[in-house]
This record gives structure tokens, sequence and C-alpha cells, in this order.
């Protein structure tokens, strides 16, 4: 007799949840609850939206969730939560892949507190080297942005938030350290004073690392953080503010099999002024640069990339009663400085756009435009439409039609003997259907989407020597998928669950994409025991490829993390986490391997 398997009675046990909670009906006017699972979302319409009014598939990971995982790198937050892959070479400060909706690594922007951070010359963020304790707020928007936030929004957008301070001031300092000879500090000090809210922090990481490829030794990194924001809102109503975070260290791996190491900066600095021109009519203007630099030493020599991206975003709401109009412009310039003799180091895009949000209880509409001209490549138009209908005060029905495109990158379009100077940017339409559910403390959202991507950027073999050697474009990948996500809080508990299938595919060859696994799953519990809190974390996901022609076949795998915290003392805490704790060896890109056992133990003093 057939068994049945794992993963399908688990999937119709996520599925039904929420069902948990009916008898808890009491607590369905309970203002925690509407806040923990029917959250305020920003990203995915440039203004304030609960998770349902938002018309998308979002993501939001609070402070209570972050602070309870104690993450020690921002991908342990982001893997397998709905919609979301990741691939790394290696934990701790290693190349780190983000593939949202089965898109490409390239096709995922990071925005830090509304400004964008990514190497312009390789085209993604450097996630690995974001510390996860300076944060108190990630919000993952699944589907096309490209309307709202230009180039690169193909399979959706993640926004970091740092917190603005509130209060009496307050201190906290952490320490703590673990496996692989882990050590971490931190220390903030947030608050208030009249109109003026702050909030300054800095952090320390240090690890020797562990055996990233078999026989080459211990991979260390290092990283140092330092944070600032300032606002202040004058009786009027107008408020200014300032963000400044900066973070740099070093990250050790073998290149060709010579020992290497990185020297590495990021940098966000931002400076905003919001104005009320009339009572319902608000401006707001952004002035921004973002930086990410690079200096690598040993394998084939000496490189330096160092990247630079200024912006300049004027964005203007207006509120029509139960409408709301946005319309502004955004102007950025990418400068690259580096060893490599590119044959441009320098691009300008300048864009308009426009959204309105419609309220036709119980009919919504989301309707934006966006237009893009780069000196690189050219123009493209963007757009997305959003219908919604609240079916009862249970349930609300989405649909969405979205385009997007995603630009070529300077090693794309200018890397010496590598680069191709005729590439087209890739160019997507997306079509989403969902429903999301809230019931007393329990939630659920389902959504079924389809992508289209015309122009796909690949590397191919154009020498036959078996390195991908040259940037094309080929005609069209088709990216389909289901996504289910829910959650409860019962009493103590607080539990959340996400069920991913993704089906990514060069339409070409008829092969997945590769790097992308086709199925994930991941479910996380915590329960509050009066001054003691006790949770865990089970990930699986399915086997993916490292290669185009799927002949590098990487098998799937799933892990179990454990977390316990006590509040031993007024203002003190202590949290121990257990990592891989059923020590499973795995690979998400070939010949890297990912962490094994282990546990890292911090104490807290004082709040936030």
């Amino acid at each position: 007799m057939n068994k049945p398997h794992p993963s399908r009675g688990l999937a119709f046990a996520l599925a039904a949840l929420p069902l948990a909670v009916q008898a808890q009906t009491d607590a369905a006017n309970s203002d925690d609850a509407s806040e923990t699972l029917n959250p305020l979302v920003v990203t995915a319409a440039l203004a304030p939206r609960t998770a349902d009014e938002s018309l998308a598939s979002v993501t939001v990971i609070d402070e209570e969730q972050l602070r309870r995982q104690d993450p020690t790198a921002i991908t342990e937050v982001l893997r397998a939560r709905p919609g979301v892959d990741v691939t790394t070479n290696g934990g701790f400060g290693k190349n780190t892949g983000i593939y949202l909706r089965g898109t490409g690594s390239q096709s995922t922007p990071l925005m830090i507190d509304g400004i964008r951070l990514r190497s312009a010359t390789a085209g993604t963020p450097s996630w690995e080297f974001l510390e996860p304790r300076l944060f108190d707020r990630v919000e993952i928007v699944r589907g096309p942005r490209g309307s709202l936030y230009g180039a690169d929004a193909v399979g959706g957008v993640v926004q970091l938030f740092t917190p603005q301070g509130e209060g009496e001031p307050t201190p906290r300092i952490t320490i703590g350290g673990g496996s692989f000879d882990t050590r971490r500090a931190s220390a903030s000090l947030s608050g208030s004073e009249g109109g003026t809210r702050y909030y300054v922090a800095a952090s320390r990481l240090e690890s020797d690392g562990y055996e990233i490829v078999d026989g080459e030794g211990d991979k260390g990194y290092d990283n140092t953080t330092g944070l600032m924001r300032l606002s202040h809102t004058f009786a009027g109503g107008a408020e200014l503010g300032v963000l400044a975070l900066r973070a740099r260290g070093n990250t050790e791996f073998d290149s060709f099999g010579t020992p290497s190491d990185t020297d590495y900066a990021q940098q966000v600095a931002g400076v905003y002024g919001e104005l009320p021109i009339t009572e319902t009519w608000r401006s707001r203007l952004t002035l921004s640069e973002a930086r990410d630099e690079r200096e690598t030493h040993g394998g084939t020599g000496e490189s330096v990339f160092d990247t630079r991206t200024r912006t300049a975003r004027w964005e203007n709401t207006l509120v029509l009663g139960r409408h709301e109009l946005v319309a502004g412009a955004e102007y950025a310039r990418d400068d690259v400085d580096s060893t490599v003799d590119y044959a441009e180091d320098r691009r300008d895009n300048a864009a308009v756009f426009t959204q309105a949000l419609l309220d036709f209880s119980p009919l919504t509409v989301q309707a934006s435009l966006r237009h893009d001209d780069n000196e690189a490549f050219g123009e493209e138009t963007t757009g997305s439409l959003a219908l919604g209908v609240a079916l009862d005060d249970i349930h609300t029905l989405r649909a969405s039609y979205g385009t997007a495109f995603r630009a070529p990158t300077f090693n794309e379009l200018y890397y010496p003997d590598f680069s191709n100077a005729d590439l087209d940017p890739e160019t997507s339409e997306s079509y989403e259907l969902g429903i999301r559910g809230q019931l007393g403390r329990g939630f659920w959202d389902l959504a079924v989407y389809r992508t289209e991507v015309d122009d796909l950027i690949v590397n191919i073999d154009t020498d036959g020597d078996g390195y991908l050697d040259t940037p094309e474009n080929v005609e069209r990948a088709r990216i389909r998928g289901v996504e289910l996500a829910t959650g409860a809080d019962v009493e103590n508990w607080t539990l959340r669950a996400a069920l991913t299938y993704t089906d990514p595919e060069n339409r070409e060859t008829g092969k997945r994409l590769q790097h992308r696994a086709s199925r994930s799953l991941r479910f996380d519990a915590d329960r509050a025991l009066g001054d003691w809190s006790l949770g865990g974390s089970v990930i699986a996901q399915g086997e993916r490829y490292d290669d185009a022609d799927n002949a590098e076949r990487l098998g799937g795998f799933a892990t179990l993390d454990l977390r316990a915290g006590w509040d031993f003392a007024p203002g003190w805490s202590t949290r121990l986490t257990l990592e891989n704790l059923l020590d499973k060896q795995y690979q998400t890109v070939n010949g890297y391997n990912s962490a094994g056992r282990a546990a890292f133990v911090s104490v807290s003093f004082g709040g936030r």
C-alpha cells in the first residue's frame, strides 16, 4: 500500500489551520489580532493599506516575529516565505540570490525605508551583508510592481523598515554568540521628544565560518553596521527626516581553488521633506544615495567594483473622499568605478508615474502607469490594474494584471569579453487571482498566478568550452504557480504556515529555469508561557537544477529549527536558537555546503 506523502498531509493541515480558530469568534474585533493578522502594508500601493485592501499577495514579518527568531542573516527571515526561494554560496556573508515567484535574482528590488539598494554591475542587492537586528519590519510584496518602482520589479519587491523611535529614551544592548566561533553584539537608543523621533544603533558580528567547499577550510566573515534615523514633524504638519546606514567588513571564500577575500561596504543615505499643500494634497521629495563597494584579493587577482546610485523622487498624494491619487517623477543616475574597463561607466534614468486608488465599496480599483526613459536601453512603459471585491465580512476576492521589465546590468552590457551591448530589457506580463479570508484570530490567503517573460536574459556557452561567457536574449519564459499562506493566534499560540508551488520554464527548451525549487513549505509555531516562550520552524524545499540543461540536480531537503526565550529579570532577557537541529546536509548552489547543526545564545537588556 502506498504511504501518503508527508507534504500532502501537511498541505491539507495548512489549508485547514484557520478553522481551528472558529471557536475564537469572540475575539473577532480584537485590535491586536487585526494588527497581527491583517497588518498595514506600505510597499504594495505606496500608501498604507491593510493586507486585504492592498489587493496584492503580501507577507509582513513584524518586530515580534524578528525578535523571536533572532536571525543571524536576513535570508533566514525570507527563506520559504510564500513565493520566496533563497540560494546561497554558503552561509555567513557569502553570495546570496533571492528568487521571487520564480523570477531571476536580479528581478527583486530591495528597498530600505523607500531607498533602493543594489549593485549596478551585478544587478542584485547584497542581501548577505544586512544585519537583521537593525530592522523592525519586513514587507514582501509578490507580483509585478514595475509601474511603481521601475526596472527589475518583475517578481515583486522586498522592503526593510528601520525603527522610528517613540516615547521615553530607550536603550537596548544585546550580546551573544555560538557555533563556528560566532560573536555578536548590538546597541541602540530610540525615543521621541515633542515632534522629534530618533533611532541610532550599531552592531558587530564576527564568525570563523565553516567549510563551505569540501577540503578548502573554514571561511570567515565579519560585519560592522551603523544606523541613524531622525525625523521631526512641525506644527503645521510638515515633516523632515534623514536616514543613514553603513555596513562594512570582510568575507572569505575560494576562487578557482585559491583562498580569496572581499572587503565590502554598502551604504544608504537619504533625506526627505513632506509638506501638506492643502488639506487633501501632500507632497514629498526624497533625495538619496546608495553605494555597493567591493575590493577583492586573491583568486584571479585584485579587483574593485564600486557602484553608486543617486536618486531624486517627487511624490504627490491627493485624497478625494474615499479615493486617492498619486503622481510623481523620479530621476536616478548609476555610476561605476572599477578596475575593469567598462565601455560605459554611468547611465541616467528618468521616469514619471501615476496611480489611482479608488474605493467603490464593496468594489475597489487600483490602476497605475509609469514611463521610464533610460539612456542605455531606451524607453519602457509599465502598468497594472487590480480589482477587489469584498464578498462578505470575511472574504476578499482580487484579480490583477501587471507588466514589468528588467534592465540589463552593467556587466551584461559592458563587461569586457563577456557583455552584449545589443541586449534588450526583459519584459513581462503577469496575471493573478487570489482570495483572502479573515475570521476572528485566523487568516488564509490563496493566490494563483501566471507570468510570461519575453527577451529573457540568459548566459550561454558560445565557444563550447563549458563556460557561460555571453548573455543573450531568448524568446520567452513562462512561470506559473500557487501560493497558500495561513495563520492563527490561538490563546498563547502563534501559528504561521506557507505552501508554494512554482513552475518556471524556459519555453524555448522546455527546461526548468535554473536555481529555482518548484515546491516549498514553511511552518512556524510559537507559544508564550509566562516569562518563557518556545517555538520552532520547519522548512522543506523540493529539488532544483543548477544548470540551464537540467543536468545538475540538487536534491530537496527539510530542516528543523527550535528557539526559546526567557525574560529572567525586569528589562533582561535571553534567547537560545538551535538551527538545522537534525544536521541536514544540503546545497542550494552546486558545490557550496550549507551550515550543519548550529546553536546561538544571546542576552539583552532594555527595550527595543
